[in-house]
């Protein structure tokens, strides 16, 4: 159960995120906002050799052509996965350290009876959007009411039928959250396709096959969706291991680079108490422990952080609080100090002991690359230097298809640019 906490070109990619990848025996998920010259580039190949590589590229990170669908409502058959999927949305919108409103919380509930209502008759996730922007539709209530969820019929068509300033105010915070799914290019990633092989989490679970989730941060990005792919799959993991005796053999790497960028799982430090025991493996890497804070709270990046049993800090820790408290878990040692003093009967000489810091706050922000902090369940805190990828021997054969797969990147956009050009797209 890990986290990392290190500043951006600080080395966490290519020292941490690709050596895991590489070595890792079992399946692999990773979450990122980059793929060239990063961990998609660089481990793509390796991990073609041992299993299927899946691309979930909503936003044309890599430029990677759409080979897969999602059925993004597949646990949303139930009122709890209709209304944790919703939750991926507004989470993906709104920092839990900013709390909820009225708006946000009815928003969530209109979300999550429409994922309902179209999940229980296998309605595709567009039919929600078509739902959005006519609230008087009375399909979804009849639709719930014919699949037996009475009480969420009941409640939607009160929402509906309520005061007109308040009902336009909650769907119209249920189409903002929901809005990376009226680009037809995104929501096609998460729509049946008869003609594409449908990702399932529950085989992949069992497999040695690769998830590479990609999507942009900031407003408008396709986040949610990756933080319900990436629940999807650390949620199907845990059951395949709890009905194969306990734990997943071998166990299922899942790396979540940008974790508060595009992988905003609310409930993640709840995860994080019992997905080892499963053999689920949590890589959370963040640029700073207040990133953290600002996506899960006070509380909630204190329950992450206290549950990982690997704790790596690297460099660039400016919040002076993280690195005084890291300062005394270091401890202290005994420094011996000699004083000389002269009087008219000579020199005298004296010996005393005084306590200091082994390792000081100014010291901690001023690791070098290279250099972090180990803080490991029953041991001391222990300094380490990472070994990236590009020294190690296989780099001989990882780095020539690195270059190849970002070589490809740039083709692929260099292309879709020259067709927008002849289409009469480009500005």
């Amino acid at each position: 159960m890990i986290v990392a906490i290190m500043a951006p070109r600080s080395g966490k990619t290519s020292g941490l995120a690709i050596p895991a990848i590489l070595s890792a025996p079992g399946p692999v998920l990773l979450t990122s906002n980059k793929a060239a010259n990063d961990a998609f580039t660089t481990t793509v190949d390796a991990r073609a050799e041992v299993g299927t590589i899946w691309t979930l590229d909503p936003q044309q990170i890599a430029h990677h052509p759409r080979e897969m669908w999602w059925d993004i409502l597949a646990d949303a058959r139930d009122l709890a996965g209709a209304k944790r999927l919703a939750g991926h949305f507004v989470t993906a919108s709104v920092d839990e350290s900013s709390g909820s409103d009225f708006w946000s919380t009815a928003a969530s509930n209109t979300l999550g009876a429409l994922f309902l209502a179209a999940a229980s008759h296998r309605r595709p996730i567009t039919d929600v959007l078509a739902w959005l922007a006519m609230p008087a539709d009375r399909t979804p209530v009849d639709l719930l009411t014919d699949a037996g969820h009475h009480a969420v019929a009941a409640q939607l068509q009160g929402t509906v039928s309520g005061a007109t300033e308040t009902r336009d105010g909650i769907y119209e915070t249920a189409r903002q959250y929901a809005s990376c799914l009226l680009d037809p290019d995104v929501a096609a990633w998460v729509t049946p396709n008869e003609d594409l092989p449908e990702f399932q989490p529950f085989a992949f679970a069992t497999s040695r096959d690769t998830l590479y989730l990609l999507s942009k941060d900031g407003g408008g990005s396709a986040s949610a969706i990756i933080a319900a792919a990436a629940d999807a799959v650390m949620r199907a993991a845990v059951i395949v291991a709890e009905r194969s005796g306990g734990r997943l053999d071998p166990p299922a790497l899942c790396v979540l680079d940008e974790a508060a960028n595009v992988c905003r799982i609310s409930d993640l430090p709840d995860l994080y108490s019992h997905l080892g025991s499963r053999g689920v493996i949590p890589m959370t890497i963040l640029q700073s422990y207040r990133q953290g804070q600002r996506c899960w709270g006070e509380a909630g990046m204190d329950a992450l952080y206290s549950a990982a049993t690997i704790k790596i800090i690297g460099s660039g820790i400016d919040d002076a609080d993280f690195a005084d408290r890291l300062s005394r878990q270091v401890g202290d040692h005994d420094v011996q100090t000699t004083s000389v003093s002269t009087s008219e009967g000579g020199k005298s000489t004296s010996v005393s002991m005084r306590t200091e810091r082994i390792l000081p706050p100014d010291a901690i922000r001023a690791l070098p690359k290279g250099k972090v902090l180990l803080l490991a369940t029953g041991i001391r805190v222990a300094m380490l230097n990472l070994k990236p990828w590009y020294k190690e021997p296989s780099a001989k054969v990882v780095g020539p298809a690195s270059a190849r797969a970002t070589k490809a990147i740039t083709e692929r956009a260099l292309a879709k640019s020259i067709g927008q050009d002849d289409l009469g797209l480009s500005a």
